[in-house]
This record gives structure tokens, C-alpha cells and sequence, in this order.
């Protein structure tokens, strides 16, 4: 795919304050893109103001589905922060290689480890692939039907971002969970109650018909991929995509 931090070690450093200051945005998933010209793919995401890029890892048992892997993400040459999110079973060893790929952001989902709060302090004892004080953003994702009271302090204070999935992990077509803008409104104040400051995010079942009222809902990230590439391999139509879906959220962000 050739695209031609220690504790809450200072909160993710400086990636997470470059993730704050572009929220609330998009990360633009780059499975729906035509790998075969990933270049000028990522190159239209950057004229078009996107500032993330979204890789989704399937191991075939969390998802059926097999998709990339930390080699892909290494080949990804952009200035794009790198939003990796881990659908991989038991992620705790296979972290290493995705932070040497020069990962940005990790996202794991609870439903992946026994010991989640375990990977969670592992990831957060890690350097990132720039060198020290960059920080490595730490999320948590959890998939539908997976109740809220996972988000209890143990966990919260080992994350700084919490992700949604509005459609279960690996199945292409489904439609969007309406129940997820409720879960939004839930862990924003599970998080406002917490006294931590932690970043919302939405994953999955996007469509550049739903995004204005999933932005309304207030996340500070949205994941999207085919509401961006949907063109045909149409580096063109993906760059008008991105400036659509981006300036939705920007002007219908719920705060």
C-alpha cells in the first residue's frame, strides 16, 4: 500500500493535540479507495483539507473479513495523522509492529482482549515511531451491542478517545445504528462526569446523507470511507467528496 507514550505520558503529546485542534473532523477510511493509485487518492484527501486517515486492520476472527496489516500502514506516505484501528483478535503482541509502522492514533476494542486495560497501559508505555514527547492517541472502541458501563474509570483514565461503532465490525452495506447517537449523548457525559478530557468519536454506516445529523450529535471524529470514495477511482470526485463531508461536520457539529 505505497502512497507515493508513556501513560497518559503528556496525554498523547503532541499527535493528541493535533488531533484536537483539527476536531471535530473526519478520518477518512482508505479501504474504499483505489489502492492501486493510493498516491493520488491521499493526495486529493490533502487538497481537500483532510487532516486524518483511517486504516482498518481485520484479522479474519474478530472480522470475517482479512484486510492490511503494519506494512500497509508504513507504506502510507502522507502527512495525514495515521488513525489505525485494530479489529484484530488480541492485539497486545501485534501493537509493536503498527507503532514502528508510525501509527498515530490506535484504536482497540474491548470485545478483542481479555485483558483490554492491560493493552490499553502497554500502548500507552510506547514511544511513537517519531521519537519521545510525540505521543501515541489511544482509543477504545466498542462495537453496538456492547453495553456502556464498560467505560469505568480503570479504563478512562488509559484512553484518550472513545470510539462508537454504529454497525458491527466487518460487514460491508449495513446501515447506520440509530441508537448511536443516543450512546454519543451517553459517553459524553460519562466522560464530562469522569473530569477526564476525552475525544468521541463515531465509526461506520456513514453516508454523506446521514453525516450532517451524526455531526449534530456532537462527536469530536467521525470515521467515513465510501461517503468519500464512491467516485469510481475518481481522484476528483473523492477530493469534492472529502470537502462535503468535511464541511458537514463543521457546520452541523452538535458542541
Amino acid at each position: 500500500m505505497d502512497g507515493s507514550q508513556g501513560g497518559s505520558a503528556v496525554d498523547g503529546g503532541s499527535t493528541l493535540a493535533r488531533l484536537r485542534a483539527l476536531c471535530p473532523t473526519v478520518s477518512v477510511g482508505i479501504l474504499p479507495a483505489d489502492l492501486m493509485n493510493l498516491g493520488s487518492e491521499l493526495a486529493a484527501l490533502e487538497r481537500a483539507g483532510v487532516g486524518i486517515v483511517h486504516v482498518d486492520v481485520m484479522d479474519g476472527c474478530v472480522c470475517p473479513q482479512m484486510t492490511v496489516g503494519a506494512p500497509d500502514v508504513k507504506g502510507l506516505r502522507t502527512s495525514l495523522l495515521k488513525d489505525v484501528h485494530l479489529m484484530v483478535h488480541e492485539p497486545l503482541v501485534k501493537l509493536p509492529a503498527f507503532v514502528a509502522a508510525g501509527a498515530d492514533i490506535i484504536t482497540v476494542h474491548v470485545e478483542a482482549a481479555v485483558h483490554i486495560h492491560r493493552v490499553l497501559q502497554r500502548l500507552g508505555g510506547m514511544e511513537h515511531s517519531a521519537g519521545p514527547g510525540r505521543g501515541i492517541v489511544r482509543g477504545l472502541a466498542l462495537n453496538p451491542g456492547t453495553p456502556l458501563e464498560w467505560l469505568t474509570p480503570p479504563l478512562l483514565d488509559e484512553v484518550e478517545m472513545i470510539s462508537l461503532l454504529a454497525v458491527d465490525p466487518g460487514w460491508s452495506g449495513q446501515k447506520f445504528a440509530p441508537t448511536t447517537l443516543e450512546r454519543v449523548a451517553r459517553v459524553k457525559r460519562i466522560v464530562a462526569a469522569s473530569g477526564r478530557d476525552i475525544l468521541v468519536g463515531v465509526d461506520g454506516g456513514i453516508t454523506r446523507d446521514n453525516i450532517a445529523e451524526v455531526a449534530a450529535a456532537g462527536p469530536d471524529l467521525i470515521s467515513a470511507g465510501s461517503a468519500v470514495f464512491d467516485g469510481g477511482g475518481d481522484s476528483g470526485a473523492a477530493e469534492a467528496n472529502a470537502r462535503f463531508v468535511l464541511e458537514a461536520v463543521r457546520t452541523h457539529h452538535g458542541g
